[in-house]
């Protein structure tokens, strides 16, 4: 029995490991183009008030992600110290991983995570700056629909689970995982609205 559970334990960690292992080669993949600096003390780049660290840059020179120093303004978003971020080649926001736990556009967004920001969830943006999606810390109501809060990972989101919360670019709900009956959909289905 003991035997039995240890091989099960290594046996997530090992599946952990891959799907972060996985995730990581799918992204370097899918900016090949960036190049890597190291900034050795806090530096305002394009206005972001990047902090001592690594800095990705686009092949013009244009900022592609950093950490920031300080709490600061991403697109519409106040972000906290140490989130980093991550623009568009043309410099609008993209996405952001937040240092921790945080108040973004009058939701309790999840950031952060025991590897550091950057393996944590994603909360992204609209190109105009406007929020896009997040994971909610908890469950909440939002515009009045149940949705379901809590981290993506193998267990408690599957892959295309759906548990996370989008937004339309006018602020309306557009999609999140129910936690509890609505309407005629059953608790644990992923609703989509109409703007």
């Amino acid at each position: 029995m003991k035997r039995t559970i240890i091989l099960l334990v290594l046996l997530v960690v090992i599946l952990f490991f891959a799907v972060v292992n996985v995730a990581g080669a799918a992204q370097a993949a899918a900016l090949p183009h960036l190049t890597r600096q190291v900034l050795a003390a806090e530096t305002t780049v394009q206005g972001y008030p990047c902090a001592r660290g690594y800095e990705w840059t686009y092949p013009d020179g244009r900022l592609a992600q950093c950490a920031v120093a300080r709490d600061t303004t991403f697109g519409e978003l106040a972000v906290p110290a140490g989130s980093i971020i991550v623009l568009r080649p043309d410099g609008r926001p993209h996405h952001v991983f937040l240092a921790h736990d945080a108040w973004v556009a009058g939701y309790h967004a999840m950031g952060g995570s025991f590897l550091g920001p950057g393996e944590g969830s994603i909360t992204s943006l609209y190109p105009s700056g406007q929020l896009r999606s997040l994971y909610l810390v908890a469950n909440a109501v939002i515009q009045g629909i149940p949705c379901r809060g809590g981290q993506w990972g193998i267990f408690t989101d599957p892959i295309n689970g759906g548990n996370y919360v989008e937004f339309y670019r006018n602020g309306n709900l557009r999609a999140c995982k129910l936690t509890q009956n609505y309407q005629g959909h059953p608790r644990g289905q992923r609703i989509t609205l109409s703007p």
